[in-house]
C-alpha cells in the first residue's frame, strides 16, 4: 500500500470520528457543567436587567484643588473598583466622566444599599482613639436580644476568643472576662482586637461566654472623656467640643450627614455610627493614629480553630505597624470606652473594636459574631478605604430594563433575521453542502451559549447589548469560514479531481485562509478590549470569543465532517442537488494519468533497460 502523499494527512482522512467525538465530548462537559453550576442562562448587564446607577462628584480639600487630576481620578476609580469586586458584584461599571465625576453602574440582584455605602463612601479611613461614646437621646431602649453587625458598635457582647493573651493592664477592669459574670461594660465593648500573630497559642482560662445581656442603657452615662486638647485641639476647643458632643443626636439623618465631615486627621471630633441593635451613637474621637494608607492588607477570615467563626485580619505597613502598636499600647491602660478604637470612614465609625494590649506584630486581627457578609464588608473599607480624593454622591438613578428589554428583543429579532437569511443564501447556492454548514452553525451557537452562561459565575461576564451585537456579528464570521472550504473544493473540483482528493487538496488552503481571517478578527476584538472601557468591552469580548470558536468548530467538526460526507455517494457521484455537481461546476475533463510510449520491437539497449 503506497504511503500517503506528503502535506496530507491520513490519520485526518481515515479517523474524523474522533475529532467529532472530542467536540461532542466537549459540548456535553460544559452543557453538564452549566446544569450543575445552577446558571442556564447567561448574566444580564444593567442594561438589560436594570440595577443602579450613582453619580460622584469629587470635592478636593480645602486648599488642595489640585488634587482633582487625572492620577487621583484613576486611582479613585481603581479603588471603587477593587471594593465593587469584593461585594462580589460581578459586570459592574466604574468609569470616570469629565474632570470630576465618577459613575458607578450596578446591575439587578446587587444590594444596592450595601453598594451605595461602600462605594459612595470616598473619603480617608483613619483609626481614632475613642473617648467617650453613648447612644443618641430620644431613642427607644434597645433590645436585649443579641444581633450581628458589621460595624461591631456599643451592644455587642465581647467574646474573646481562645488564646487572646490580653492581660488586665489596671487590674479592674472587665471583671468578665477573668471568671465573674458579665457586665454591661463588658459587653459594650463590642469586639475584641488582638494580635492576629499570636492567636490560637493556648487556650484562654478567663472566657467570656456569650451569656451576657446587654443593658439597653449601660451607654448613656459614659466616662469623663479624657482631654481633647491633649491631641491637638486648643483648650479654646476643649469646651466647643465638648457642647458639640452633648449636643449631637445622631438618630437625626441630617446631623449624620454633617457630623465629623472634614475635619483634620490631627484635631479631635465628634462622629455617628450604628449599633448592633440598630441604634446610633455618638463618639467624641480624638486625632487619628493610623491612617488608613498604613493598612498593607485586611481579610475575612473563618477561624475555625478556637471558634471564633468569621474574623477580620489586618496586616500594616512597616510604618503604620509602629503608629498601631503605639495607639493600641495607649489604649490598653484605659478602661472602657477609652480602651477603645473607632474605625472612621467619611467621618462614620464603621466599627469601634478594643484592645487590652500593645499590639507590636504588624498584625491585628478583629474577633466576635461576624457574619460572612459583616467580615467581608469591614475587611473591604479597611482594604480600600484610603482614597485620595473625597467625593460627593450627586445622584443615585435606579435604571429599569425596559428600554434595554425592547432593544434586545429588537436585537434578538435582527439575528434571527440575520441567521436565516445566511441559511436560505446555504440552501441557494450551496445546496446540500447546507447540510454541513447549518449543523455548523448550530454547534457553534451552543458553544457560545454554554460558555457565556458558564462565565456569568466563574469570571463576572455579563450580557450587555454590545455583546449581543458581538454575537450577531460572529454568526457572519462563522459563516464565511463555511464558505471558504466550500469554494476550497469547488475548485478542486472545476479542475477535474474527484470528491475525496479535492476535500483534502483544498484543506490546507482554506485552512490557511481561515486562521488568518480569524486572526485579523481576534486581534481587533483583543485591541478593542483593551483600549475601550464599560460596555463597549462587553461586544470586544463576545467577538473574540466567537471567534475562537469558529477556529474550534471548523477543525473539530465542519471539516471532519465533510471528510465522512465526501464518501457518500450522494455527494461523491455530484448529484445535482449535492452543491457538487461537476456539469454545474463547469468542471474540465477527468485527470488521466499519461500512458508511456510504447517500446519498439527489438534488441533494448542495456543502457536504457
Amino acid at each position: 500500500m503506497a504511503a500517503p502523499k506528503k502535506g496530507r494527512s491520513a490519520s485526518a482522512q481515515s479517523k474524523p470520528w474522533r475529532s467529532l467525538a472530542l467536540i461532542l465530548i466537549a459540548i456535553v462537559a460544559l452543557t453538564g457543567g452549566m446544569f450543575a453550576s445552577g446558571h442556564t442562562t447567561p448574566r444580564l448587564g444593567i442594561d438589560l436587567a436594570g440595577g443602579t446607577s450613582i453619580t460622584l462628584r469629587a470635592v478636593p480639600e480645602r486648599g488642595q484643588e489640585s488634587a482633582i487630576n487625572k492620577a487621583n481620578m484613576d486611582t479613585a476609580v481603581d479603588i471603587m473598583n477593587r471594593r465593587v469586586n469584593g461585594l462580589g458584584v460581578s459586570e459592574a461599571e466604574v468609569q470616570t466622566q469629565g474632570r470630576d465625576n465618577i459613575i458607578v453602574n450596578i446591575p439587578k440582584g446587587t444590594n444596592s444599599k450595601e453598594a451605595r455605602e461602600q462605594v459612595g463612601t470616598t473619603a480617608k479611613l483613619y483609626f481614632r482613639p475613642v473617648l467617650a461614646t453613648e447612644v443618641s437621646a430620644g431613642q427607644p431602649p434597645a433590645s436585649p436580644a443579641p444581633s450581628s453587625s458589621s460595624s461591631g458598635k456599643p451592644g455587642d457582647k465581647a467574646t474573646d476568643k481562645p488564646g487572646d493573651k490580653a492581660t488586665d493592664k489596671t487590674g479592674d477592669k472587665d471583671k468578665a472576662t477573668s471568671g465573674s459574670s458579665p457586665s454591661s461594660t463588658a459587653t459594650h465593648q463590642g469586639r475584641a482586637v488582638t494580635d492576629g500573630l499570636k492567636a490560637d497559642s493556648t487556650p484562654s482560662t478567663g472566657s467570656t461566654g456569650s451569656t451576657g445581656s446587654a443593658a439597653p442603657n449601660s451607654s448613656q452615662s459614659p466616662k469623663a472623656p479624657a482631654s481633647p486638647s491633649a491631641g491637638g485641639a486648643t483648650s479654646g476647643d476643649d469646651s466647643k467640643l465638648q457642647a458639640e458632643y452633648a449636643a449631637l443626636d445622631c438618630s437625626k439623618e441630617s446631623v449624620r450627614a454633617t457630623a465629623g465631615k472634614g475635619v483634620k486627621p490631627t484635631v479631635s471630633t465628634v462622629a455617628c455610627g450604628q449599633d448592633s441593635q440598630g441604634q446610633w451613637a455618638k463618639y467624641l474621637l480624638g486625632p487619628a493614629g493610623v491612617d488608613g494608607t498604613d493598612v498593607k492588607k485586611a481579610q475575612a477570615v473563618f477561624n475555625t480553630q478556637n471558634g471564633s467563626g468569621w474574623t477580620v485580619t489586618m496586616e500594616f505597613t512597616s510604618k503604620g505597624a509602629k503608629k498601631f502598636a503605639d495607639i493600641t499600647g495607649k489604649l490598653a491602660q484605659n478602661q472602657t470606652p477609652q480602651n477603645q478604637f473607632a474605625i472612621v470612614l467619611d467621618g462614620n465609625v464603621v466599627s469601634d473594636p478594643y484592645v487590652r494590649e500593645a499590639l507590636t506584630g504588624g498584625n491585628a486581627e478583629i474577633t466576635g459574631r461576624f457574619t460572612q457578609s459583616e467580615a467581608q464588608g469591614l475587611s473591604n473599607m479597611l482594604s480600600y478605604g484610603a482614597l485620595p480624593l473625597t467625593f460627593k454622591e450627586d445622584s443615585v438613578t435606579t435604571v429599569t430594563a425596559a428600554l434595554g428589554g425592547d432593544q434586545l428583543h429588537a436585537g434578538l429579532i435582527a439575528g434571527a433575521i440575520g441567521l436565516a437569511l445566511v441559511v436560505v443564501y446555504l440552501l441557494i447556492f450551496y445546496r446540500g453542502l447546507s447540510v454541513i454548514a447549518i449543523p455548523s452553525l448550530l454547534v457553534s451557537a451552543i458553544l457560545t451559549y454554554v460558555i457565556m452562561a458558564l462565565l456569568g459565575p466563574g469570571i463576572g461576564f455579563a450580557l450587555n447589548l454590545p455583546a449581543v451585537c458581538g454575537a450577531i456579528v460572529a454568526i457572519g464570521i462563522t459563516a464565511d469560514s463555511f464558505i471558504v472550504f466550500f469554494e476550497r473544493i469547488r475548485d478542486e473540483i472545476r479542475e477535474g479531481r474527484t470528491l475525496r482528493p479535492s476535500v483534502e487538496r483544498a484543506w490546507p488552503r482554506a485552512r490557511r485562509t481561515i486562521l488568518v481571517s480569524d486572526f485579523v478578527s481576534f486581534l481587533a476584538a483583543a485591541v478593542l478590549f483593551i483600549v475601550t472601557v464599560g460596555k463597549v468591552q462587553g461586544f470586544a469580548f463576545t467577538l473574540g470569543l466567537t471567534t475562537v470558536l469558529d477556529v474550534v468548530v471548523v477543525f473539530l467538526f465542519t471539516k471532519p465532517l465533510m471528510t465522512i460526507l465526501a464518501r457518500r455517494k450522494f455527494f461523491a457521484n455530484g448529484h445535482r442537488w449535492s452543491g457538487l455537481d461537476p456539469k454545474a461546476l463547469g468542471a474540465k475533463a477527468p485527470l488521466r494519468r499519461t500512458r508511456r510510449p510504447s517500446r519498439p520491437a527489438g534488441p533494448v539497449d542495456p543502457k536504457e533497460a
